[in-house]
């Protein structure tokens, strides 16, 4: 049984990492977060304060989600409020041809 739910993970993380793949050149930014990665065609960071603490709210339209269990991981609108690092990077045509 355990042997058969890291195939089927294993399966799911490959198809994935495909769909991935063809979906790259499509996408202008790379947005890693503490839960997710997203591609993204536009994106917007606010830092806001609240009670002396900073967070971000990190808004993406047209974008695409790495989340293995998502059945559809195209989005077009994405708003994340997070107090965690945010990553942002603008995808160069170089590594479009992944």
């Amino acid at each position: 049984m355990e042997e058969d739910l890291e195939r089927y993970e294993t399966e799911v993380e490959l198809k994935l990492h495909k769909e991935f793949q063809d979906v790259l050149p499509l996408f202008k930014y790379g947005v890693e977060l503490e839960r997710r990665f997203y591609l993204a065609n536009q994106v917007d960071i606010q830092p806001k304060e609240l009670n002396g603490s900073v967070y971000f709210e990190v808004q993406l339209r047209d974008a695409w989600v790495w989340d293995l269990y998502r059945p559809g991981r195209f989005l077009e609108e994405v708003q994340v409020m997070t107090f965690r690092d945010v990553y942002i990077e603008r995808l160069e045509d170089s590594e479009l041809a992944i």
